[in-house]
């Protein structure tokens, strides 16, 4: 790996430590019922929020960098781009849990290809895909299994509630 390539050590640590949260959440997920499976999923949909924001950051960051005139046209371009993520992490709050989750998972992924389009623009470091595509599997895939288990939760909650419903029906 050219030495331009190489992820830097804090970034690589960073960017681990900040896919913790995603993997202990979703991982727990299957183990937890009501009201702390709950908090656990709001927690999943709130942390996924921010970094979502984050990378949106990331490329406000990169528009705003000194850079030449030819790149300086397209500013107004870049910098609104960069808080579309915002605006979809934002609408992953306003909607239920599992739609949440599966916003977040597809914004995230988006940004993928918005960090490959960045650093073949050589407007961001050449390590920045090396970096964001373990990173983005990872949290893509708990987002999407703490959908499946919240999903699952509230359909055993109705299948419960019906079955409920209909031993009381038919005892009177």
């Amino acid at each position: 790996m050219q030495a331009a390539a190489k992820v830097p050590l804090s970034a690589a640590w960073l960017g681990g430590l900040g896919a913790l949260p995603f993997i202990g959440l979703a991982g727990a997920l299957p183990f937890l019922v009501g009201a702390p499976k709950r908090f656990a999923v709001e927690a999943l949909v709130a942390y996924g929020a921010t970094i979502l924001s984050f990378l949106g950051g990331i490329h406000w960051g990169l528009a705003i960098a000194p850079q030449g005139d030819a790149k300086r046209a397209r500013l107004p371009v870049q910098l609104t781009l960069s808080i579309i993520p915002s605006l979809a992490a934002w609408a992953a709050l306003l909607v239920p849990d599992t739609s949440g989750l599966f916003v977040l998972a597809a914004a995230i992924a988006a940004m993928l290809w918005v960090d490959l389009r960045a650093t073949r623009a050589a407007e961001a470091p050449p390590w920045y895909p090396t970096l964001r595509l373990p990173l983005t599997c990872i949290v893509v895939a708990a987002l999407l299994l703490g959908a499946m288990f919240s999903t699952r939760a509230a359909e055993r909650r109705h299948s419960i509630d019906d079955g409920v419903r209909s031993t009381k029906s038919a005892a009177v």
